[in-house]
């Protein structure tokens, strides 16, 4: 075996302190925010000298976590937030929440729009695509109990 875990997902956003709240409103903790910068780190990203600002959040299990990273140095140089479920590369993050109705109140408060409409798949799930800050997209599934 190759692979001993998936450690983070990576997300670039403009706006940290407009991401980091509706995180944790989802239900992921803060774990640190920090800038990151210097040779070595360029020679990581082949970006060079960069100057980037990160918080890593941890998923309620402490298995996962969620890299928000903020460019300073060098800009941004594409913006894919608003592309289409369809669009080739990074498509969404999908997150397995307790009660999807109530995590879609929550998060409206805090600017997620709904994408199409919840659907149940068979007998598993509820789930539904939602944008959320800068319009990132994300999953959300709630697992259907059996017995209701």
């Amino acid at each position: 075996m190759t692979i001993k875990r998936m450690d983070n997902v990576g997300i670039v956003v403009k706006s940290l302190d407009a991401a980091i709240p509706f995180f944790v409103e989802l239900g992921l903790r803060l774990e640190g925010r920090a800038m990151i910068e210097g040779e070595w780190a360029g020679r990581v990203t082949g970006l060079g000298n960069q100057h980037v600002e990160i918080a890593m959040l941890v998923t309620p299990d402490g298995h996962s976590r969620l890299e928000l990273s903020r460019f300073l140095t060098p800009p941004v140089v594409a913006d894919h937030r608003n592309a289409p479920v369809n669009t080739l590369g990074y498509l969404r993050v999908m997150f397995t929440v307790v009660d999807i109705d109530d995590t879609l109140a929550r998060l409206r408060k805090l600017g997620a729009q709904l994408v199409g409409e919840v659907v149940q798949y068979e007998q598993s799930y509820r789930l539904c695509y939602i944008r959320g800050p800068e319009g990132i997209l994300i999953g959300l599934a709630e697992e259907i109990r059996a017995g209701g």
